[in-house]
């Protein structure tokens, strides 16, 4: 079991954090996209999409952060 503090319980608070940035970030995107700036929706979502090809990987390293510190 993984202490308090250790580097996958960091990693995992921050990228929990990342996902609700994600979602505020999405929620922002729509509010300006439907007061008619697309522009600044379209470069949010570019921002989201980084966001989310990032996550996939984070997740992976995570779980993989997690089976060395099993053993």
């Amino acid at each position: 079991m993984a202490s308090e503090y250790s580097l996958s319980v960091v990693l995992e608070k921050m990228y929990e954090n990342q996902l609700g940035l994600e979602a505020a970030l999405m929620e922002l995107v729509l509010l300006v996209e439907q007061q008619g700036c697309e522009t600044v929706g379209e470069n949010a979502r570019g921002a989201l999409e980084r966001i989310g090809n990032n996550a996939g990987f984070i997740n992976q390293g995570l779980a993989r952060l997690r089976i060395l510190e099993k053993d």
